[in-house]
């Protein structure tokens, strides 16, 4: 039976205080501050949420009222959400790095009442949108630091709505569990802001349902433990780490760990070691270029070592995948590998516990995704989208394959439309976008199916593929189907190379936008001696030109002739959120891109050498400046020269 079948733990807030009862000592949840990571005990979590929630109707929080987070992952901001939750209200956290402008639309648009600031820094967000708010009641922060001079009348910290909250309660005793006992599975529990790739993020409203019974279809096809240790660093924002850190984490009674912050990511990790991981692809190709220049740095002999154990672990694992038994040599040295360098990379990367790992958000390379497998890091492919509660289909330990996604999750359905739409059915479908029936109208039928936007199609052994978003899928003017995000995969497999945009729909060959990786170019630049003074003017050097085609060509030599890149050109700056040109989730808006770059297209099909880039940048503030720069095309096939134009 579904845990949504019981009125004892249909909703998160239940789950928790069951977990409470069943294992009062054990570790629910842990923060890392100042070097020490501190514990809450499940029957700790359960006691904050409750002199929280109590805290929060005592200044008139009620059923159905909004209630936002914003900050790093924090228990504190766990908390808060659940304890709007145990009072019917809906949580909406919204991403930390979100300048005033972008905050503001959601904040508004969601209504928000209550807003739960980590620090400073956020609350001079939720400060200076007050005036654009007229729902907002109360700010509260938890890190008082910066904050002790602050008057505004809004502003209450974390520790005084506890106290309020125990309070509260003592005069109250039964308020906490009659509010908690109202709740129903189909209550909203969350508004999940999209990522905006096609405009104005869309608010996904979640029921208690959609996340229970996605976490119970995960459950049922993994190998997910109680005690089992989760460590929570994606941005809450994020429908996966919701997914995961709450209901996930409740469903299984897992231990979500919080880092120190983000940079301390990476330490963190290594110093957990979590049983599991979810990372979009930005963190493993971030990874994999750490390995790689790592790799590059090394002496000689340590340098040769790990290219030639590369090598065979890719062997190894292409055989794997083929189903080809290993040769005794090849058995052997892999298990040599293991002990000098597979071994030591996965205990680098924090993963020697780890007994599985996810990527999902958006595609990996396949090369990537190799790599990682051939390893020993058991890299598996999890598909999803907000609108199906994160989660749509995951690859089994033996089915990891960088060309499908896995099959369905039990207990939904999916199938392909006739125009090569994914589309699915079942529990884990949101209810709708907030405030936004037409739109919701457009993306889930009338009989319940919801429309993804993927183009997709079921292989031979009942594996979904995803081949791109159905709107970004195009051809050549000779009829070769274009997938950008295939070959500009293909292309950030390069560590020198941070993202890259193709183009070529309705042209007659690709070309390429390139976004360099500072810190790798720059490390080459300076070990060949090569000065500069930014990522601007690295940018414009002929050697970093001449690197980044050689890369190009590594990733043509994999592409058939038609789908290689023929011409690109390095952009004067990164592609950021904060201009609009990528998701917080960082993925390329490809309408809003190829409008602000529609010069740069016309310039390289009509076979200008150079061109002029205006590009404006916009600060957190909303302060905006323009850089200008003209700048070079490339050509990469010498031998298939590019046409001028008359």
């Amino acid at each position: 039976m579904s845990l949504v079948d019981s009125p004892r733990t249909e909703t998160l807030p239940k789950l928790l205080m069951r977990n409470g009862a069943l294992d009062p000592r054990g570790a629910g949840i842990r923060e890392k501050t100042l070097g020490i990571w501190r514990s809450y005990t499940w029957a700790d979590y359960c006691n904050q949420v409750r002199d929280f929630a109590l805290g929060l109707a005592s200044i008139g929080f009620q059923r159905g009222d909004k209630l936002s987070v914003i900050g790093d992952n924090r228990p504190q901001l766990y908390f808060a959400q659940l304890a709007a939750q145990a009072l019917g209200g809906i949580s909406v956290p919204v991403y930390q790095d979100a300048i005033a402008a972008e905050l503001g639309y959601v904040l508004d648009h969601a209504e928000t009442s209550v807003i739960v600031a980590e620090d400073q820094e956020q609350v001079d967000k939720a400060l200076s949108l007050k005036d654009k708010l007229p729902g907002l009641r109360c700010i509260i922060f938890d890190d008082p630091r910066g904050l002790w001079s602050y008057g505004d009348p809004l502003l209450r910290s974390y520790k005084s709505v506890l106290q309020e909250g125990r309070r509260f309660g003592s005069s109250h005793p039964l308020y906490f569990d009659d509010e908690l006992n109202r709740g129903r599975a189909n209550d909203m529990a969350m508004i999940a802001y999209t990522s905006g790739t096609t405009g104005a993020p869309k608010g996904a409203m979640i029921s208690h349902r959609n996340m229970i019974a996605t976490a119970e279809a995960f459950i049922e096809v993994n190998d997910v433990r109680a005690g089992d240790n989760w460590l929570s660093y994606l941005p809450m924002a994020w429908v996966g780490d919701s997914a995961f850190s709450l209901g996930m984490a409740l469903v299984g009674r897992l231990t979500a760990n919080c880092p120190e912050s983000p940079e301390t990511v990476q330490r963190d990790l290594r110093e957990l070691g979590p049983d599991a991981m979810l990372a979009p692809p930005r963190i493993w190709e971030s990874m994999l270029t750490v390995m790689q220049v790592k790799a590059a740095d090394a002496s000689p002999l340590k340098r040769w070592l790990f290219e030639q154990f590369r090598a065979l672990a890719e062997r190894c694992e292409l055989k794997k995948g083929d189903g080809k038994p290993l040769t005794r040599s090849e058995r052997l040295g892999y298990a040599l590998g293991e002990f000098l360098i597979y071994g030591p990379v996965r205990d680098q990367l924090g993963l020697r516990n780890a007994r599985w790992c996810y990527t999902g958000g958006a595609p990996l390379g396949a090369d990537a995704f190799r790599f990682f497998r051939s390893f020993g890091v058991n890299l598996k492919q999890i598909y999803g989208a907000t609108e199906a509660s994160a989660l749509i289909a995951c690859q089994s330990d033996a089915e990891a394959d960088p060309n499908t996604v896995g099959r369905p999750v039990p207990h939904i359905e999916v199938k392909i439309d006739d125009r090569g739409e994914v589309m699915l059915k079942g529990p884990n479908v949101f209810a709708g976008y907030f405030k936004q029936e037409e739109v919701t109208r457009d993306t889930v039928t009338a009989d319940g199916w919801l429309r993804t936007g993927d183009a997709g199609f079921f292989d031979n052994n009942s594996q979904l593929v995803i081949i791109d978003r159905a709107k970004d899928v195009g051809k050549l003017t000779d009829g070769t189907v274009f997938a950008p995000q295939f070959i500009e995969n293909k292309l950030k497999f390069s560590p020198f190379i941070r993202e890259a945009v193709a183009f070529g729909h309705d042209r007659p060959f690709v070309a390429a936008m390139i976004a360099i990786d500072i810190q790798t170019v720059g490390t080459r630049a300076e070990r060949r001696g090569l000065p500069y003074t930014g990522y601007v003017d690295l940018s414009r050097k002929p050697e970093v030109a001449a690197w980044i085609g050689e890369e190009i060509a590594k990733a043509n030599a994999t592409l058939p002739d038609m789908q290689q890149v023929k011409r690109f050109l390095l952009l004067n700056k990164e592609l950021e959120a904060d201009d609009a040109e990528m998701t917080r989730t960082r993925k390329v808006r490809r309408k809003f891109v190829a409008e602000k770059y529609a010069n740069v297209t016309e310039a390289f099909y009509c076979g200008a050498e150079q061109v002029q880039v205006t590009t404006e940048i916009t600060f957190e503030d909303g302060r905006r400046s323009a850089l200008v720069s003209d700048i070079v095309i490339h050509d990469l096939s010498p031998a298939q020269p590019v046409k001028r134009a008359a």
